[in-house]
Protein backbone atom coordinates (compact mmCIF):
# COMPACT_ATOMS: atom_id res chain seq x y z
CA UNK A 1 0.00 0.00 0.00
CA UNK A 2 2.76 2.48 1.11
CA UNK A 3 4.32 1.59 -2.26
CA UNK A 4 1.69 2.47 -4.51
CA UNK A 5 0.86 5.42 -2.54
CA UNK A 6 4.43 7.05 -2.55
CA UNK A 7 3.97 6.46 -6.69
CA UNK A 8 1.00 8.66 -6.26
CA UNK A 9 2.58 11.50 -4.13
CA UNK A 10 5.54 11.12 -6.97
CA UNK A 11 3.68 11.14 -9.95
CA UNK A 12 2.19 14.43 -8.48
CA UNK A 13 -1.17 12.40 -9.31
CA UNK A 14 -3.61 15.12 -7.10
CA UNK A 15 -3.60 17.89 -5.04
CA UNK A 16 -5.63 18.20 -2.06
CA UNK A 17 -8.49 20.78 -1.97
CA UNK A 18 -11.76 22.06 -0.53
CA UNK A 19 -14.48 19.63 -0.78
CA UNK A 20 -16.84 21.66 -3.36
CA UNK A 21 -20.71 21.37 -3.34
CA UNK A 22 -22.85 20.05 -6.06
CA UNK A 23 -20.17 18.06 -7.64
CA UNK A 24 -19.93 14.32 -7.74
CA UNK A 25 -17.17 12.93 -5.24
CA UNK A 26 -15.87 9.73 -6.37
CA UNK A 27 -14.83 6.89 -3.76
CA UNK A 28 -11.94 5.35 -3.17
CA UNK A 29 -11.06 2.01 -3.42
CA UNK A 30 -8.36 -0.67 -2.55
CA UNK A 31 -8.06 -3.47 -5.21
CA UNK A 32 -6.08 -5.97 -3.06
CA UNK A 33 -4.28 -8.97 -5.09
CA UNK A 34 -2.38 -11.74 -4.60
CA UNK A 35 1.27 -11.51 -7.20
CA UNK A 36 2.71 -15.29 -7.97
CA UNK A 37 6.47 -16.05 -9.34
CA UNK A 38 7.05 -18.35 -12.72
CA UNK A 39 6.85 -21.12 -10.63
CA UNK A 40 3.82 -20.56 -9.15
CA UNK A 41 4.16 -20.08 -5.91
CA UNK A 42 3.00 -16.59 -4.23
CA UNK A 43 5.86 -13.58 -4.11
CA UNK A 44 4.00 -10.94 -2.70
CA UNK A 45 0.50 -9.13 -1.79
CA UNK A 46 -0.12 -6.15 -3.92
CA UNK A 47 -2.42 -2.92 -2.95
CA UNK A 48 -3.46 -0.81 -5.66
CA UNK A 49 -5.73 2.35 -5.22
CA UNK A 50 -8.68 3.25 -7.78
CA UNK A 51 -11.59 5.39 -7.95
CA UNK A 52 -15.10 4.10 -8.22
CA UNK A 53 -15.43 5.27 -11.99
CA UNK A 54 -18.57 3.38 -12.01
CA UNK A 55 -20.37 6.52 -10.55
CA UNK A 56 -18.93 8.63 -13.31
CA UNK A 57 -22.33 10.16 -15.32
CA UNK A 58 -21.58 10.58 -18.99
CA UNK A 59 -21.85 14.11 -20.44
CA UNK A 60 -21.49 15.38 -16.91
CA UNK A 61 -18.41 13.73 -14.95
CA UNK A 62 -16.62 12.48 -18.34
CA UNK A 63 -16.56 13.57 -21.72
CA UNK A 64 -15.78 10.47 -23.19
CA UNK A 65 -14.82 7.07 -22.43
CA UNK A 66 -12.71 5.04 -24.36
CA UNK A 67 -9.86 2.80 -24.88
CA UNK A 68 -7.61 2.12 -27.58
CA UNK A 69 -7.55 -1.48 -28.56
CA UNK A 70 -5.50 -3.93 -31.08
CA UNK A 71 -7.84 -6.90 -32.27
CA UNK A 72 -6.28 -10.04 -32.03
CA UNK A 73 -6.27 -10.02 -36.17
CA UNK A 74 -4.25 -7.44 -36.67
CA UNK A 75 -1.61 -8.00 -33.99
CA UNK A 76 -1.07 -11.49 -35.46
CA UNK A 77 -0.93 -9.73 -39.04
CA UNK A 78 1.85 -7.44 -37.63
CA UNK A 79 3.92 -10.38 -35.77
CA UNK A 80 3.56 -12.46 -38.90
CA UNK A 81 4.97 -9.67 -41.37
CA UNK A 82 7.77 -8.75 -38.26
CA UNK A 83 8.54 -12.74 -38.45
CA UNK A 84 8.81 -13.44 -42.41
CA UNK A 85 10.65 -10.00 -42.50
CA UNK A 86 13.24 -11.03 -39.76
CA UNK A 87 12.58 -7.60 -37.94
CA UNK A 88 13.03 -7.01 -34.66
CA UNK A 89 9.93 -6.83 -32.01
CA UNK A 90 10.36 -5.56 -28.82
CA UNK A 91 7.37 -4.93 -25.98
CA UNK A 92 7.36 -2.90 -22.81
CA UNK A 93 5.62 -2.57 -19.98
CA UNK A 94 4.76 0.67 -18.11
CA UNK A 95 4.90 0.59 -14.31
CA UNK A 96 1.70 2.78 -12.74
CA UNK A 97 0.47 3.03 -16.74
CA UNK A 98 -2.61 5.16 -15.66
CA UNK A 99 -0.87 7.65 -13.77
CA UNK A 100 1.31 8.93 -16.65
CA UNK A 101 -2.31 10.48 -18.20
CA UNK A 102 -2.99 14.05 -17.30
CA UNK A 103 -6.93 14.24 -16.79
CA UNK A 104 -8.72 17.09 -18.80
CA UNK A 105 -11.85 16.90 -17.14
CA UNK A 106 -12.49 18.15 -13.55
CA UNK A 107 -12.17 15.16 -11.18
CA UNK A 108 -12.64 14.97 -7.04
CA UNK A 109 -12.15 12.35 -5.23
CA UNK A 110 -12.27 11.67 -1.33
CA UNK A 111 -9.34 10.75 0.47
CA UNK A 112 -9.05 7.27 1.35
CA UNK A 113 -8.95 5.83 5.00
CA UNK A 114 -5.97 5.69 6.64
CA UNK A 115 -4.10 8.18 4.18
CA UNK A 116 -5.99 11.21 4.91
CA UNK A 117 -3.92 14.50 4.95
CA UNK A 118 -3.76 15.42 8.82
CA UNK A 119 -3.99 19.00 7.94
CA UNK A 120 -6.42 18.94 5.88
CA UNK A 121 -8.93 15.70 7.11
CA UNK A 122 -12.36 17.12 5.32
CA UNK A 123 -10.87 17.99 2.09
CA UNK A 124 -10.84 16.18 -0.95
CA UNK A 125 -8.22 14.84 -4.14
CA UNK A 126 -8.96 17.03 -7.33
CA UNK A 127 -6.97 14.57 -9.50
CA UNK A 128 -4.04 16.08 -11.66
CA UNK A 129 -3.51 12.89 -13.07
CA UNK A 130 -5.40 9.51 -14.37
CA UNK A 131 -6.15 6.83 -11.68
CA UNK A 132 -7.11 3.58 -11.99
CA UNK A 133 -10.78 2.79 -12.15
CA UNK A 134 -11.76 6.27 -13.91
CA UNK A 135 -13.61 5.90 -17.01
CA UNK A 136 -11.42 8.30 -18.60
CA UNK A 137 -8.07 6.40 -17.50
CA UNK A 138 -7.85 4.00 -20.75
CA UNK A 139 -7.56 6.63 -23.13
CA UNK A 140 -5.66 9.88 -20.88
CA UNK A 141 -2.35 7.74 -20.75
CA UNK A 142 -2.55 7.17 -24.75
Amino acid sequence: MIDDYNAFINNNTWIVAPRPLDVNILRPMWLFRHKYNAYGSLSRFKARLMSNGSTQLLSIDVDEAFSFVVKSATLRMVLSLALSRHWLVHQLDVKNVFLHGYLSDTVYMDQPLGFRDPHHPNHVFLLQRSLYGLKQAPQAWF
